[in-house]
Protein backbone atom coordinates (compact mmCIF):
# COMPACT_ATOMS: atom_id res chain seq x y z
CA UNK A 1 0.00 0.00 0.00
CA UNK A 2 1.06 3.33 -1.07
CA UNK A 3 0.82 6.60 0.78
CA UNK A 4 1.02 9.92 0.42
CA UNK A 5 0.89 12.90 2.80
CA UNK A 6 -0.89 15.52 0.29
CA UNK A 7 -1.50 18.29 3.45
CA UNK A 8 0.43 18.57 6.83
CA UNK A 9 1.42 21.29 9.38
CA UNK A 10 4.99 21.67 7.17
CA UNK A 11 2.43 23.57 4.49
CA UNK A 12 0.61 25.62 6.93
CA UNK A 13 -2.18 23.11 8.29
CA UNK A 14 -2.21 23.88 11.97
CA UNK A 15 -5.27 20.94 12.95
CA UNK A 16 -5.67 18.47 9.90
CA UNK A 17 -3.37 15.97 7.30
CA UNK A 18 -4.66 14.91 4.24
CA UNK A 19 -3.38 11.21 2.80
CA UNK A 20 -3.90 9.69 -0.28
CA UNK A 21 -3.68 5.76 -0.22
CA UNK A 22 -4.00 3.50 -3.12
CA UNK A 23 -4.03 -0.27 -2.47
CA UNK A 24 -3.41 -3.11 -5.21
CA UNK A 25 -5.99 -6.05 -5.90
CA UNK A 26 -5.57 -7.74 -2.73
CA UNK A 27 -4.12 -5.39 -0.53
CA UNK A 28 -4.87 -4.08 2.94
CA UNK A 29 -4.21 -1.92 6.12
CA UNK A 30 -3.35 -4.10 8.96
CA UNK A 31 -6.56 -4.54 11.58
CA UNK A 32 -5.65 -1.76 14.05
CA UNK A 33 -7.16 1.26 16.37
CA UNK A 34 -5.53 4.58 17.65
CA UNK A 35 -6.77 7.69 19.71
CA UNK A 36 -7.88 9.71 16.49
CA UNK A 37 -10.45 9.52 13.47
CA UNK A 38 -10.77 9.02 10.13
CA UNK A 39 -12.91 10.75 7.37
CA UNK A 40 -12.43 8.95 4.23
CA UNK A 41 -13.02 9.58 0.90
CA UNK A 42 -12.97 7.02 -2.05
CA UNK A 43 -11.63 8.09 -4.93
CA UNK A 44 -11.43 4.61 -7.19
CA UNK A 45 -11.97 1.04 -7.01
CA UNK A 46 -13.97 -0.99 -4.42
CA UNK A 47 -13.65 -3.25 -1.51
CA UNK A 48 -14.73 -3.79 2.23
CA UNK A 49 -14.31 -1.41 5.40
CA UNK A 50 -13.73 -3.65 8.38
CA UNK A 51 -14.93 -1.76 12.06
CA UNK A 52 -17.16 -2.37 15.53
CA UNK A 53 -19.95 -2.73 13.09
CA UNK A 54 -18.73 -5.72 10.64
CA UNK A 55 -17.93 -5.56 7.18
CA UNK A 56 -19.21 -2.55 4.80
CA UNK A 57 -18.66 -2.61 1.47
CA UNK A 58 -17.41 0.83 -0.52
CA UNK A 59 -17.19 1.89 -4.15
CA UNK A 60 -16.13 5.84 -5.82
CA UNK A 61 -17.93 8.22 -4.25
CA UNK A 62 -19.04 7.18 -0.35
CA UNK A 63 -17.71 8.36 2.65
CA UNK A 64 -16.22 6.66 5.87
CA UNK A 65 -15.96 7.88 9.69
CA UNK A 66 -13.55 5.87 11.35
CA UNK A 67 -14.64 6.96 15.38
CA UNK A 68 -11.35 7.33 17.66
CA UNK A 69 -10.34 4.36 19.38
CA UNK A 70 -12.31 1.71 16.90
CA UNK A 71 -10.62 -0.97 15.36
CA UNK A 72 -10.82 -1.01 11.65
CA UNK A 73 -9.31 -2.34 8.47
CA UNK A 74 -9.35 -1.24 4.74
CA UNK A 75 -9.22 -4.31 2.23
CA UNK A 76 -9.26 -4.37 -1.77
CA UNK A 77 -10.91 -7.28 -2.92
CA UNK A 78 -11.69 -5.65 -6.28
CA UNK A 79 -10.35 -5.88 -9.69
CA UNK A 80 -8.49 -2.15 -9.61
CA UNK A 81 -6.49 -0.66 -7.69
CA UNK A 82 -8.46 1.25 -4.70
CA UNK A 83 -7.49 4.98 -3.70
CA UNK A 84 -8.53 6.83 -1.14
CA UNK A 85 -8.17 10.03 0.89
CA UNK A 86 -7.60 10.11 4.51
CA UNK A 87 -8.16 13.06 6.85
CA UNK A 88 -6.92 12.51 10.30
CA UNK A 89 -6.53 15.76 13.22
CA UNK A 90 -2.24 15.94 13.66
CA UNK A 91 -1.55 12.84 16.11
CA UNK A 92 2.59 13.51 16.47
CA UNK A 93 4.54 16.47 15.79
CA UNK A 94 5.68 15.16 12.79
CA UNK A 95 2.37 15.85 10.83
Amino acid sequence: MKVRWLITREIGAPNFAMRLFEMETGGHSPLHNHPWEHEVFILEGEGVVVGADGERRFKPGDVIFVPPNEKHQFRNDGNKTVKFLCLVPHHNKSQ
